[in-house]
């Protein structure tokens, strides 16, 4: 949706992405609000532009996470639609360099999501502890999917994404973390 959009339904548009939820009569009503700057500079620098790419990749994982769930009937927790938009950034940027990609490039990527990372200033105590557990789990996960990007074993990389896309929450949590 476009700004105007999403400003009259109370969204933050000086957010690079939001999702915006409601649910009335029976049905759940989503939006997703991408600012013009993250698509500009994507077109400016496709190749370059990480931050912008991951907002994107945040922000349809998020939309399309709760669609599925909205359609199980499942809930879903915050935490489980931040884990697994990590594990989608990690799955999209290693199919985007796959064809690329050689040596230690989806370690250094699995480095560059997971480690090098700032959390936004300004986030509340249970922000950063969602956030911060949410990279936790989702670092551990993309770990054990390192060594088939190392070996170029596309099944077994999207064997491994579609089984853990799956689980409802308290198994995701449980896969995620290696339990």
């Amino acid at each position: 949706m476009d700004a105007a959009q999403a400003e009259a339904l109370g969204a933050d548009i000086g957010s690079a992405e939001t999702l915006l939820v409601r649910q009335a009569k029976g049905a759940l009503e989503l939006g997703l609000y991408l600012a013009p700057d993250v698509f500009r500079t994507l077109a400016a620098a496709p190749d370059g532009a990480l931050g912008p790419f991951c907002q994107l990749a945040e922000g349809v994982s998020h939309f399309l996470y709760l669609s599925r769930s909205a359609e199980l009937a499942r809930p879903v927790s915050l935490l489980e639609l931040e884990a697994q938009a990590e594990v989608d950034k990690f799955a999209l940027l290693s199919l985007r360099a796959w064809s690329g990609g050689r040596g230690r490039w989806a370690a250094l990527l699995h480095s560059r999501l997971f480690d090098d990372t700032e959390l936004r200033p300004g986030l509340s105590p249970t922000e950063r502890r969602r956030y911060g557990e949410a990279n936790r789990l989702a670092r551990a996960f993309c770990a054990r999917l390192l060594p088939f990007c190392a070996a170029r074993r596309l099944e077994a990389l999207l064997d491994a994404l579609r089984y853990a896309y799956r689980l409802g929450a308290a198994a995701k949590f449980q896969h995620f973390a290696g339990a």
